[in-house]
């Protein structure tokens, strides 16, 4: 049977390098790619001649650019509330400051074009204590940006991420509510609610309108002492077949991403992250 969904991953969960990335990913069936951190550097960081690189990569694999996973409005929020210190802050090889934002949004632009990415993922700042107190300017910026790539014919994702402002999907949709631009949609991330405190299937996805969402990420957990121990997508927390069928249902047609996080067994990532996209085909096979 044919897979309900198209699948794709983030490159640098299967590798840092995207050649051997590509390879591993074209191999367990992949068809898209998401761009993340490339040779260990964040893509916005990239230069053109890398970005060159990378996209003929991709074409010689038969890997479609799906969206650009940039770290746009993971920073702190000047003025804000103190911040949540429950969650690690990752930041994947990026280390920019708020007023850098502006600039690496049109970077990230730039970058979409030239790679045929519609979407390009953005957060909502640092989380702070009180989310509420700050929830007005996070929204004024989300908008902004949203106004700016939508000229560009691209599409912002805000992803609902646990250390960020919108951690659950009830917190991102009333974000993209309050925004209301066709160019701000939603990436959803189900585990990211889970670890956020949200049962992200079903009711982090009940939040969220059926036109909210533009691409979905897909890992699997379950959380210890309020962490999150990652494990195989399917194995884990995550009710990943009813999410499915879910989005399905309600008539959701973009990607599916995988973002391991899980090390692969004995710390192998790149196996980690091929039993994941294998586990991922079967779980879109009905």
């Amino acid at each position: 049977m044919e897979l309900r969904l198209p699948i794709s991953a983030i490159t640098d969960e299967f590798a840092p390098d995207p050649a051997i990335a590509a390879r591993a990913m074209a191999e367990a069936g992949l068809a898209g790619a998401e761009l993340r951190v490339l040779w260990g550097k964040n893509v916005l960081d990239v230069d053109d001649e890398g970005i060159e690189r990378v996209h003929a990569l991709l074409q010689t694999h038969g890997l479609k650019a799906v969206s650009i996973a940039s770290p746009l409005l993971k920073c702190v929020l000047p003025g804000s509330e103190p911040l949540d210190s429950r969650f690690e802050r990752d930041v994947f090889g990026s280390a920019h400051t708020y007023e850098d934002q502006p600039r690496l949004l049109r970077r990230a632009c730039r970058i979409a074009r030239r790679v045929g990415a519609p979407v390009i993922r953005v957060f909502s700042f640092w989380r702070a204590l009180n989310p509420a107190a700050c929830f007005g300017r996070v929204a004024e910026a989300l908008r902004s940006f949203a106004a700016e790539a939508a000229g560009e014919g691209l599409v912002l994702g805000l992803e609902n991420e646990h250390t960020c402002n919108a951690g659950t999907g009830a917190e991102a949709a009333a974000l993209v509510r309050a925004v209301d631009h066709p160019g701000l949609k939603v990436v959803w991330d189900p585990a990211n609610a889970c670890v956020a405190g949200e049962n992200g299937f079903p009711e982090g996805y009940r939040a969220l309108r059926a036109g909210d969402i533009a691409h979905v990420h897909a890992k699997d957990c379950r959380l210890e002492d309020g962490q999150p121990h990652w494990m195989p997508l399917g194995t884990g927390a995550l009710d990943w077949k009813g999410q499915f069928a879910a989005l399905v249902r309600d008539g959701y047609r973009g990607w599916v991403s995988l973002e391991t996080h899980w090390p692969g067994p004995g710390g192998d990532k790149l196996q980690g992250s091929a039993i994941c996209a294998w586990n991922l085909r079967g779980l879109l096979t009905w």
